[in-house]
């Protein structure tokens, strides 16, 4: 392995700095491998930017018990990375994992939440939910409007500071020992197996293991280690208001109330390719259903709005895959960052440091999209 002398040698390369790659560094450096972050930045378009920060279980997987059971498996993992990132960084990401409610506006809608709930306890077995009608909910949530007709509530459902978790995963990484590089826009990725070179500029990185973890860059990189990772670009808009006293201790899928007290509106999804601006038709939607949810927020003033773009592959499952024909590269990529953080961090790990791939991940390989019609998911 040449080692010149504006060379990195390290035992992985983690290229992505987002929530996906820096939980999977973070895992690596805990596990004692010496690692390496390489770092896009401000540059890039981060999904971890507009995120929503929900640890969020109840209706993903619908039709995907493997992905119904690795996003259970995440979400009851998560009181331990909580622990592992405070020891590690001293940051408290706020998790709060009282449960959450998937509000409901139809008796039609109830009654299809119910069946996509019923259906997915059947095939993961622990997968607990309430169907709630709209004396139930009130009595939960008191300020919730009369427009919603009931809603489903699951107790593995909670939320984080998504900026903090960032910021804690960066930290508790460098405690371990990983290092960070930022600025760096990655094109090439050279070598065989076992043996991987990513020259960025004049300096060179080399190590026997290289993860792929560039949300929408990965095509591109993933093509020169031979995987297949046709993710595109899905916008989503968030709308945040002043700071209110707090009258919302459980999240919803589309209004939370954050640590600071904040409320946060969102849930769009679009597909307009790199636009990540905002439009006032899609924010005007997002604002009347919060205040049809919450009519409290009605006279709310609003201070921000931006658009992010998610990481979305064809069926809107995660892709997992180390290369066959490049052993030791590994693609990484999932839309829901914060759930599967701890996922991530806590099983991915072992697994790209020579363990045994975990057992729910065999059908999340980029070849499904070479030959299967694929379904889009949705949650």
């Amino acid at each position: 392995m040449n080692t010149a002398t504006n060379s990195v040698v390290a035992d992985a390369i983690v290229i992505g700095g987002g929530l996906v790659g820096t939980a999977v560094a973070y895992g690596l450096a805990r596990e004692g491998v010496q690692t390496v972050v390489l770092d896009q930045g401000d540059d890039a378009f981060r999904a971890s930017r507009g995120n929503f920060g929900l640890v969020w279980v109840q209706g993903k997987g619908h039709g995907h018990a493997e992905y119904a059971r690795w996003t259970c498996s995440s979400a009851k993992s998560w009181h331990l990375l909580c622990d592992a990132l405070l020891a590690d960084s001293g940051i408290d990401v706020q998790l709060k994992q009282s449960g959450g409610f998937h509000m409901c506006f139809s008796d039609e809608e109830l009654i299809e939440r119910e069946s996509r709930m019923q259906s997915l306890q059947n095939m993961v077995g622990d997968y607990p939910f309430e169907m709630l009608d709209p004396g139930e909910l009130k009595a939960r949530l008191p300020l919730i409007g009369k427009a919603v007709v009931g809603a489903s509530y699951s107790p593995l459902d909670g939320h984080v500071n998504p900026l903090k978790l960032l910021r804690a995963l960066h930290s508790s990484a460098q405690s371990h020992g990983a290092r960070f590089y930022r600025g760096v826009n990655v094109e090439h990725i050279q070598g065989a197996a076992g043996d991987f070179r990513v020259v960025v500029g004049d300096q060179q990185f080399f190590a026997p293991r290289v993860v792929i973890a560039a949300g929408l860059g990965i095509p591109d990189l993933a093509r020169q280690v031979g995987l297949h990772a046709p993710v595109v670009p899905n916008r989503g808009q968030v709308l945040i208001s002043e700071r209110v006293q707090p009258f919302l201790n459980y999240p919803t899928l589309n209004v939370r109330q954050t640590d600071e007290g904040t409320v946060q509106l969102g849930d769009s999804m679009e597909d307009v390719g790199f636009d990540d601006g905002t439009s006032r038709e899609v924010l005007s939607a997002i604002a009347q259903r919060g205040v049809s949810t919450f009519p409290v927020l009605r006279d709310l003033r609003l201070v921000r709005a931006w658009g992010a773009l998610r990481v979305l592959s064809p069926d809107g499952l995660p892709i997992y895959q180390e290369s066959t024909t490049h052993p030791g590269a590994f693609v990484i990529t999932c839309h829901s960052g914060v759930t599967l953080a701890a996922a991530n961090a806590l099983r991915i790990a072992p697994w790209l440091k020579g363990g045994v791939q975990p057992d729910e991940l065999a059908v999340f390989k980029g070849e499904r999209f070479l030959t299967d019609k694929v379904q889009a998911y949705a949650h």
